[in-house]
């Protein structure tokens, strides 16, 4: 595909405008695509590496894909909540997604935003597919369950690094067996929690599980 177009815009969140970036998608594109970006108050908004990179890995497959700033974060309105009205901001970024694209939907959250947007994805009637990304489970004192997903039976892609400092391999890996299938875990050899260094590979892992898992290819 072509090198897509980058759209500015805001969203109507529930705490004020959310400020957003629409890659344009393919004319016949088959899905859209929603990332959210990891915790805001460590310095994470929609430009982070991680979000940037699984956006591309998304964007190849000729889909829209929309990132957007969480409350408080770059130049979105209102205040960090904790993860609590963050949820809100997701679910006012899917809504907007749908209204634009009438698509299925395929969620994908790093860090912070993996745990967050999972519990709305999870049960959104327009989400298809979940990708998690860095997924957190004990953070700067903060611990991260997701007995959310027992029931969720969408395809689960999650990918970590081998050294994620947020998440020791092998409690990720019960987490994840764990849930219902469809479910793949991919722990990217010598990575840590933000993949420096390891950016092409995780990316390369989302396109591999979106072809097979996705598309059937």
């Amino acid at each position: 595909m072509a090198e897509s177009a980058i759209r500015s815009l805001f969203l109507a969140g529930p705490a004020g405008r959310l400020e957003a970036l629409l890659n344009s998608g393919a004319a016949d594109a088959r899905f859209a695509a929603l990332v959210c970006h990891p915790h805001p108050l460590y310095g994470g908004t929609m430009h982070n590496k991680v979000v940037y990179h699984a956006m591309k890995a998304l964007n190849i497959f000729g889909w829209p894909v929309l990132r957007f700033n969480f409350r408080g974060a770059g130049a979105s309105e209102g205040e960090h909540d904790h993860g609590r009205g963050e949820r809100d901001d997701v679910r006012s970024a899917l809504a907007w997604l749908e209204q634009e694209f009438h698509l299925p939907i395929v969620f994908a959250g790093f860090s912070f935003g993996a745990s967050v947007g999972l519990r709305v994805a999870c049960t959104h009637p327009r989400v298809v597919a979940l990708v998690s990304l860095g997924t957190p489970i004990s953070a700067e004192g903060r611990q991260y369950g997701y007995g959310f997903l027992a029931e969720c039976t969408l395809p689960k892609f999650f990918v970590s690094g081998e050294r994620d400092q947020y998440a020791n391999a092998q409690a990720l890996r019960a987490v994840v067996e764990s849930l219902p299938e469809p479910k793949e875990l991919v722990l990217v050899p010598g990575a840590d929690h933000f993949f420096e260094g390891k950016l092409p590979e995780m990316r390369a892992a989302i396109e591999t599980w979106i072809g097979d898992e996705i598309l059937g290819r």
